[in-house]
């Protein structure tokens, strides 16, 4: 199981992004205009860097739904290959079927 810290800090981020995505997407926009002049571009860009950097999309980590394990993550299941080889023993994942000889 990861630290609470760090999967409470995650969520944070998350919730950060989402509160932000629109003016975040939008000042991006205005930067990466070619057709605007560079002053209202490096302004934008400016504005863009006092946001929170917590609010970008890329500090975001992927964790697993279970442990919150940050290592070895299957995006399609949510969750790590641990939890996925437990879950699977166990049989309460549809369609898996762990092999062992």
């Amino acid at each position: 199981m990861a630290k609470k810290s760090a999967v409470n800090r995650n969520e944070r981020v998350k919730q950060l992004v989402k509160q932000y995505a629109t003016k975040r997407d939008a000042l991006k926009a205005i930067a990466n205009d070619e057709s605007l002049p560079l002053e209202d571009r490096f302004e934008a860009r400016l504005k863009l860097a006092e946001l929170p950097r917590n609010s970008s999309k890329v500090r975001i980590r992927n964790r697993c739904e279970v442990t919150g394990r940050p290592r070895a993550y299957y995006r399609k299941l949510k969750m790590s290959r641990v939890s996925l080889r437990d879950l699977g023993s166990l049989g309460q994942i549809p369609g898996l079927v762990k092999s062992s000889w």
